[in-house]
């Protein structure tokens, strides 16, 4: 199929913006885009945007499609800042993090706990359990969940994870700090019910 996409004829349709050959490309591709986003990290509405948006731009420069690369490299190049726009998004949102303010309210004017933190012997006994973490982890924001798996679960080096995430280290640094915060207060609530 991607042989038929790869034709001049076909890459003189696309730079005419020839409805039947676009058609016939959203057609092979959408699924596939939309399944690489989700890949990503992106939950189902944001890959669903991504997607949409991803076709729009390629609208949008259809007519500038020189093919030096094939039609399906052209739309994936697309799509993968598409995601890093996602993600730059959710940075700038996650800098005002309400893990923050919530961290500060549990000490006083003079540093000291409020209210202390559960023992390490019942945080751990609450921790025991592999779903309660994964429930815990499930409910990170996105950029701060796949910081904290590639950092403490798959064990990559920080240089790494910046270069996949773009970011810097010491945003690096934050994400995970604030991603181990919310771990904490979200076991430490479990341990409460318990």
């Amino acid at each position: 199929m991607s042989d038929v996409f790869s034709t001049e004829i076909f890459i003189l349709k696309i730079r005419a913006k020839d409805p039947l050959a676009l058609s016939q490309l959203v057609e092979a591709y959408t699924d596939k885009l939309y399944r690489c986003c989700l890949g990503m990290g992106l939950n189902e509405e944001a890959a669903a945007d991504c997607t949409q948006s991803t076709w729009l731009t390629f609208l949008d420069v259809a007519h500038k499609f020189e093919a030096r690369s094939k039609v399906q490299t052209y739309l994936f190049g697309i799509l993968y800042n598409k995601i890093h726009d996602q993600f730059r998004n959710k940075q700038k949102m996650d800098k005002n993090d309400p893990i923050d303010n919530h961290m500060n309210n549990r000490f006083d004017n003079t540093g000291h706990w409020i209210q202390s933190p559960i023992d390490p012997e019942s945080f751990l006994l609450t921790a025991n359990t592999k779903e309660e973490i994964e429930n815990c982890l499930e409910k990170l924001p996105d950029i701060q969940r796949m910081a904290f798996a590639m950092r403490e679960i798959d064990e990559e080096c920080s240089k790494d994870i910046c270069k996949i995430l773009e970011i810097t280290e010491t945003n690096l640094n934050v994400l995970l700090y604030r991603a181990r915060n919310r771990l904490r207060e979200c076991i430490e609530k479990k341990a409460v019910v318990i």
